[in-house]
């Protein structure tokens, strides 16, 4: 697969991804936005991150996720839990 970009993800708000490693644990991605950033010579992509809730009442540290999606395929992202809401536990995944 290609890099990927703020693009692959932002058709795919609201939908669902699973971790291969934890049981299939399900991920909604709820947040998708660009990074404010200087553009450097040889960037790859343009910065971005992604915020991930996930419902179980179990914390999950930070760590690669490897996680399945139907229109992405299967990718490892590094994510950290950074808030927990009234519907579970958010996770950021910063894209630079």
């Amino acid at each position: 697969m290609d890099i990927l970009t703020l693009e692959h993800f932002a058709a795919r708000l609201n939908e669902t991804f699973f971790s291969v490693d934890d049981g299939n644990a399900s991920f909604v991605l709820v947040e998708v936005k660009p990074l404010a950033a200087p553009t450097l010579q040889g960037m790859m992509r343009a910065p971005f991150s992604l915020l991930f809730r996930n419902c179980s009442p179990i914390l999950f540290t930070q760590k690669i996720f490897n996680m399945k999606h139907e229109a992405i395929g299967q990718v490892g992202i590094f994510m950290v839990p950074v808030a927990r809401d009234r519907d579970g536990f958010l996770y950021q995944a910063v894209f630079n």
